[in-house]
Order: C-alpha cells, then structure tokens, then sequence
C-alpha cells in the first residue's frame, strides 16, 4: 500500500482550467497545440468518469476575469502581452467573463462536479474559495489535472502543499502550452517537494481512495 502521508484518504480532482480557452481551437485565445488537446481531454474523461463510479468529487477550476484591468495588474503578464513570439502573447485578451472561453469543455463537465469559476491567478487557491469548498467536504488529497503544468498545476501543488494537503498530480491528465520540455520541467519541480507524480492507471490502483 502506498503511503500518501495521509492516515484515511479523502480525495477530489482538482481540475484546472481544461476550458475552450485553451483546448477549444476554434475560440481558445491561449492554446494548447490542437493534438494536446485532443489527448488531455480523452485522458481527463477517462480519469472523471472513473472518480464519479467511485464518489471522488471533480472540482472544475475556470479563470475568469471580469475585464482587462485584472489581467493588466500582474507585471510580468504585461511583457507577455508585448511580446509577439510569447506563447502567452494573448493573456490581456484571456477568458474575459462572458466570453466562449470561460466554459468548461462539455465532454468533462458532469452535473456531479462542482466548478470553482474565480480563478484569477496561477494558484487556484488565490482568491477563490476552493480552500472552503475542500475543508467543507473533508477532502485532504488531491488529484491535481489539467493547464498548464508549468505555471497552474505547478503553482497550485505548491500552494496545496503549503495548506497540507496531500497531492497527486496525473501525469498524463496535464500538459502545457508552452511545450513539452516546461511540461517535463513542471513535473520535476512537483516531483522533489510538493507531491507524488503518476499516471491515470497507477492511481485507479491506489487502496484507499475509492469513496
């Protein structure tokens, strides 16, 4: 059995941002290459409809923001925006609320889940009430999924650690539109000091965590 640090383990997903914001091509304004896409949204099903057999909860964490001024307060975000080879050169333009992209990509959305739609910032925790969402249901491990593993999936295992909580990130359920060499740097990072690391089939097979 494999030690997760955890006495009785209570998970949830935390799913980030697998919006049409990145992974619908035809209104995505920070998108993944299209066959990142269509890989992470069959690999994320797969792992959802498993966790809903099981009562693991999915938690859908969508960035919205309300207009440019809360995108233009990040400084660094403001030089990708002027930089036309940036992969991010589009974030002042980035899941405004009422726009396409602000929408959980219907094949994994369940009327079960939940969605958190208040992230503002890498770290899904900030600002939001996810912290409140997980304590008010007893969850203490997290199956962290989704974009990018560079920037969100790897500030938000850092800020689960931090929180203590215990985390999982499903290798092959994140990726990044910045490319494969940051997505693997991404997981290196995770790897060492802020969580476990494994693929979709290595958790189905974790004792304990079915509900």
């Amino acid at each position: 059995m494999m030690n997760l640090g955890v006495d009785i383990i209570k998970a949830a997903v935390v799913a980030i941002d697998l919006h049409r914001g990145h992974l619908d091509m035809s209104v995505a304004t920070m998108p993944t290459t299209p066959d990142v896409a269509v890989r992470i949204i069959a690999a994320n099903k797969r792992l959802f409809d498993w966790c809903r057999t099981v009562n693991i909860p999915v938690i859908h964490q969508v960035t919205s923001y309300r207009d440019e001024a809360e995108i233009r307060a990040n400084p660094f975000w403001r030089t990708r925006a002027e930089d036309p080879n940036a992969t991010r050169k589009n974030v002042m333009r980035h899941n405004i609320i009422g726009g396409p992209g602000c929408t959980v990509m219907p094949d994994l959305l369940d009327p079960r889940d939940f969605i958190v739609s208040t992230k503002k910032r890498y770290d899904c925790f900030l600002g939001s009430d996810l912290d409140f969402l997980l304590k008010s249901h007893g969850i203490n491990t997290l199956l962290i999924t989704g974009v990018n593993t560079n920037s969100c999936v790897l500030a938000t295992t850092t800020s689960a650690n931090v929180r203590d909580y215990s985390v999982i990130v499903v290798e092959d359920c994140v990726d990044s539109m910045d490319g494969p060499a940051m997505h693997e740097a991404g997981l290196a990072c995770i790897r060492t000091p802020f969580g476990f690391v494994m693929d979709t089939d290595a958790v189905m097979k974790l004792d304990g965590l079915k509900a």
